[in-house]
């Protein structure tokens, strides 16, 4: 098998038409003659390159390209079927949260919430019957790490799908299904697209084909399928995803250290820091820590730290090139209640960073202007 970096480099190689070295834009709708394709919604040459790059590089078997990282996340809840249970992590991105809560719960499918770090935790919810497990690693903003061996041997004993968002580490450095996952997810407008530029969802299945029928069939039933350029931009950044993980990683860990020893800060979440709670636990499923942070501060000065910043800019979303920082109380978890914002940890104190691929010296130093 080729090296990560060979792979994404060359991609799956199934749309090397007329000899062309970059994959094509096929920006058609329609198809006359052919015996692959008839109709974009349904596939299309572009999207299927992206869609089986994407399942060679998380070791999948299929892959399913969609609009948005949501689009992608509701393709797997409509797995489901009405009286369907479902096992969810208690800290996760606020518009997922927005999803189950005001869309799904209304098809008449239960979302239990909980804290799947402690394996004690999840074999007591499993003794109700559940269909699904779905789990964010790291969580979105806490940056809790999740055991997903642990995680899928109870979800499989019990004859429940897992599935995990790996959107924050990427392939390059977290691969689910070869931990026992059988759905992987990515909001592929963050990392794996990585320059603020599109946006995209991927899901890629295990060996589990009546999984992959069925998504199939919900991809082009649905019609929230990835345009064709869109798939084209995402395997573009696909290509240098190795490199900017890299420095992503180096940058952050880089500012979590300076942010931890910073006296305005109260904690850095982070787990390529030795003291996160689960520092060994990354080490031991992941080969890299990635470019997210979350931190909270020992004031209540947060409006002067959020738009401090010359390099560092106040936004929403995260993985791109440039770093980004955001507010969830207000931004990307404002759906949740206040009540269970403040159990999982989001407090009006607390800010995520998403750490791009600037100098170091540069980052530190934008930092030090913020917090003054």
């Amino acid at each position: 098998m080729q090296h990560f970096e060979t792979m994404a480099a060359h991609g799956a190689g199934s749309a090397r038409y007329e000899g062309a070295v970059s994959v094509p834009i096929f920006q058609t709708s329609t198809y006359s003659g052919s015996e692959q394709f008839s109709y974009s919604r349904c596939d299309n040459p572009t999207r299927r390159e992206l869609e089986k790059t994407a399942a060679l590089l998380e070791n999948g078997a299929h892959g399913f390209a969609f609009s948005s990282g949501l689009a992608a996340i509701s393709a797997v809840f409509s797995l489901l079927r009405q009286g369907d249970r479902v096992l969810v992590s208690d800290d996760l991105y606020g518009g997922t949260y927005r999803l189950i809560q005001q869309i799904w719960s209304g098809f008449g499918i239960t979302f239990a919430f909980a804290d799947l770090r402690d394996p004690a935790v999840v074999e007591r919810e499993l003794q109700i019957p559940t269909r699904m497990v779905f789990a964010e690693t790291p969580t979105n903003p806490m940056m809790k790490v999740l055991p997903i061996r642990v995680l899928a041997e109870l979800a499989k004993a019990r004859g429940a799908i897992f599935a995990v968002d790996n959107t924050f580490l990427t392939p390059y450095y977290q691969r689910p299904l070869a931990l026992g996952a059988d759905i992987v997810i990515h909001s592929g407008t963050k990392f794996l697209s990585g320059h603020h530029d599109t946006s995209c969802g991927l899901v890629i299945v295990g060996d589990r084909p009546e999984l992959a029928e069925r998504m199939a069939l919900i991809q082009r039933t649905l019609g929230n399928a990835l345009s064709p350029f869109d798939s084209w931009l995402t395997l573009r950044g696909i290509q240098t995803l190795p490199l900017r993980m890299e420095k992503h990683s180096r940058n952050a860990l880089a500012v979590a250290k300076y942010l931890e020893s910073h006296p305005r800060v109260e904690r850095v979440n982070y787990p390529g820091l030795p003291s996160h709670p689960q520092h060994d636990l990354m080490r031991e499923q992941t080969t890299g820590t990635g470019g997210v942070l979350s931190f909270s501060l020992k004031d209540d000065r947060v409006e002067s730290v959020l738009r401090g910043g010359k390099l560092i800019r106040f936004a929403e979303s995260l993985g791109g090139t440039t770093s980004l920082i955001t507010y969830p109380q207000t931004q990307t978890h404002a759906s949740i209640p206040a009540e269970l914002r403040e159990k999982i940890g989001i407090t009006p104190r607390l800010l995520r960073l998403s750490v791009g691929l600037e100098h170091t010296d540069d980052l530190l130093g934008d930092l030090e202007r913020m917090l003054k």
